[in-house]
């Protein structure tokens, strides 16, 4: 796992509406410190910030991409703005919470979404993730009738998707791996208007 001084993995979320807000709620839920920032100045929504818990850290956008693992949750058209933060990614793990619904496929070289997003996150790993659920269901506890709400990730780099994994678990999510992000990836992807399989899904594990 990357980790910081610490020893500990350092977390950031990038952007702040209903879905940056429903995955800040869940780290807040464990007590884990998490930084949150757009490209707006911190204490334009530190007020949203404060209300959800002290663990969660508003700060600058250049702040927030030296975290270890930084959640993508800005509109798929933001994501190449995000990842000219820096000239490279290297060590850093990006879970892609983004949804390209309506973008044509010619404008992503004929790309799974999640390929396209991992291209512009040079030496980063991508693991596609926590996209599949609307933010009304994403924000809601995972902890639901003594099973847990199912999380789905998809990954090229089988590490970084363990990584993530142990996260979701920590979050109180199951997780469930779907292979690569041109194979299983493609249940919880968009393709031009079509969903894929998976998204919108809301699936609960007992066990």
């Amino acid at each position: 796992m990357n980790q910081s001084k610490n020893n500990v993995a350092s977390y950031a979320i990038i952007g702040f509406g209903k879905i940056g807000q429903a995955l800040a709620r869940a780290f807040a839920r464990k007590n884990i410190e998490v930084s949150v920032a757009t490209t707006r100045k911190p204490e334009s929504f530190a007020p949203a910030a404060a209300a959800i818990g002290p663990e969660i850290i508003p700060t600058t956008l250049a702040e927030a991409v030296k975290a270890d693992i930084i959640f993508l949750a800005v509109r798929f058209a933001s994501h190449p703005d995000v990842a000219k933060v820096l000239p490279t990614w290297q060590g850093k793990t990006i879970v892609d919470v983004t949804n390209a619904y309506g973008v044509p496929a010619e404008q992503m070289e004929g790309l799974p979404s999640a390929q396209f997003v991992a291209q512009a996150f040079t030496g980063g790993k991508l693991v596609k993730g926590f996209n599949h659920l609307g933010a009304a269901i994403l924000d809601q506890d995972p902890a639901v009738h003594g099973g847990k709400r199912v999380v789905f990730l998809a990954s090229d780099d089988e590490g970084a998707a363990t990584e993530i994994g142990a996260l979701a678990e920590k979050l109180g999510f199951a997780p469930i791996q779907l292979g690569g992000l041109s194979e299983g990836g493609l249940l919880v992807q968009a393709r031009g208007n079509n969903w894929g399989h998976l998204i919108f899904k809301d699936l609960i594990r007992f066990n």
